[in-house]
């Protein structure tokens, strides 16, 4: 008997090889490795033909949304959930994806739509315990399952008419015809692979609950994010209240729009007013805070940053930074050095984006470096004063995009005097107490 060939993937990011080695040479993860066979299937001959069509013979197709209940959510989605749509929900353990997810069940259920709960990692009475917790009644339009077999799953859904479908998770279910284990590369392609064709046959949404790795990605091989639609990052600490959607990818809206949550004992409460809520503990009159406005999506929203400086007591000085990327405050740290004479090579410097967010965007270097001038020199800065802007390795401070917005949400929480860059201030309308930044030594000065 010709015995199976086999390959090697990688279960961080899917890198395939015909040999075993100990460290995946793409992502550079040891002992990620895994053995799968490959099944090799030769075509019959008996085949259907493509068919190729010009943009006028394609017809014009219109989404139909259908809003799950939960307007944070809906937010993330575009406006709500498409027919088909594959959506892919990836956090760390305990962040509260079950609990959200049996929210948007509730909620999409009771507007009469048909949700099929695929329990694979917990039993009914552990759904049952959190459904009482959270306050859902039942009703006819929400069953739930448990089951881990693949063909078992498909068997039940292809025999149900169904507007959503959640799985909870990908990869706690097999299928019996592959040899290896659950949650293994093989494994989690083939099952979204199969839930993807019923989802796309049937016309019915699927949302995939997906563990993440120690780096924070979604588990399982990079194709599995490229099979579905949407891929949503719920992000946040298990053992503080904010949590936060945001969409890595999705073919039926923005990437730009982030969903908002705190989490109570009674499930997650949407946060309507972002700003307020990332707000409402500033402290008064303390140096090393400073106010700035990030761009998420339709939304503007304020937060708070913080920098400790200190000198160092230890031969190397630390440098440690929470929701902003560290290497871009060394970057600030050296512009500060070579720029405004401040001597910080000597300074523990501790940056902080209050209530656990995460910034990607590089509208806050300005905000950051006042914040830590402000540490350094233990003074505190105006407490109705924003700060805006990017800096750049000559110490030039450079536009952003969205002034007019940032600066609008700003004013409807009290705040009066703006730090922003020259270049911005020409397309300002109405009158501001605006202060024209175009170097840093224009923010030393001016703070």
């Amino acid at each position: 008997m010709k015995k199976p060939k086999t390959r090697y993937v990688c279960r961080n990011c899917g890198y395939t090889t015909s040999k075993w080695m100990g460290q995946c040479p793409d992502c550079q993860e040891w002992n990620s490795l895994l053995e799968e066979q490959v099944d090799v299937r030769r075509p019959s001959g008996n085949f259907k033909k493509a068919e190729s069509f010009t943009l006028d013979q394609i017809s014009n197709i219109e989404y139909e949304r259908s809003p799950v209940g939960v307007e944070e959510f809906d937010r993330v989605l575009g406006g709500g959930l498409v027919p088909g749509e594959i959506v892919l929900l990836s956090g760390e353990p305990g962040i509260g994806k079950s609990t959200l997810l049996l929210q948007i069940a509730s909620s999409f259920s009771a507007a009469g739509h048909k949700v099929i709960y695929i329990s694979a990692e917990e039993s009914l009475g552990q759904q049952r315990m959190r459904a009482q917790r959270l306050g859902i009644r039942s009703n006819e339009h929400l069953v739930f399952v448990s089951e881990t077999n693949l063909q078992s799953i498909i068997g039940y859904l292809h025999e149900q008419a169904a507007d959503l479908v959640i799985l909870d998770s990908v990869q706690a279910v097999y299928d019996p015809a592959l040899t290896s284990s659950p949650g293994t590369v093989s494994q989690v392609r083939e099952t979204a692979y199969r839930l993807t064709e019923f989802g796309k046959r049937k016309q019915a949404a699927v949302i995939l609950v997906g563990h993440v790795t120690k780096q924070g990605i979604s588990a399982g091989p990079k194709t599995l994010e490229h099979m579905v639609d949407c891929v949503l990052s719920f992000e946040g600490d298990r053992h503080h209240q904010f949590r936060m959607i945001r969409p890595v990818k999705n073919r039926f809206g923005s990437t730009q729009e982030i969903g908002l949550f705190e989490m109570k004992e009674g499930g997650l409460d949407q946060i309507s007013d972002p700003s307020g809520y990332l707000l409402s503990e500033r402290p008064e009159d303390a140096s090393g805070s400073v106010i700035s406005v990030i761009n998420e999506g339709t939304r503007a929203i304020l937060v708070e940053i913080q920098a400790l400086v200190i000198p160092t007591k230890y031969g190397i000085p630390k440098r440690l930074s929470i929701g902003y990327d560290l290497q871009r405050v060394f970057m600030l740290i050296s512009v500060l050095e070579k720029q405004g004479g401040f001597l910080l090579s000597n300074e523990d410097i501790f940056i902080n984006v209050i209530g656990g967010i995460k910034v990607r965007e590089t509208s806050l270097d300005l905000a950051i470096s006042a914040a830590m001038i402000s540490s350094f020199r233990n003074k505190r800065l105006n407490p109705g004063a924003v700060v805006l802007g990017e800096v750049g390795l000559t110490g030039e401070v450079r536009s952003i995009i969205r002034m007019e917005q940032r600066l609008i949400q700003a004013e409807k929480l009290g705040f009066s005097k703006f730090f922003i860059p020259g270049a911005n201030v020409d397309s300002l309308k109405g009158k501001r107490n605006v202060i024209k930044i175009k170097r840093v030594k224009d923010l030393i000065e001016g703070i």
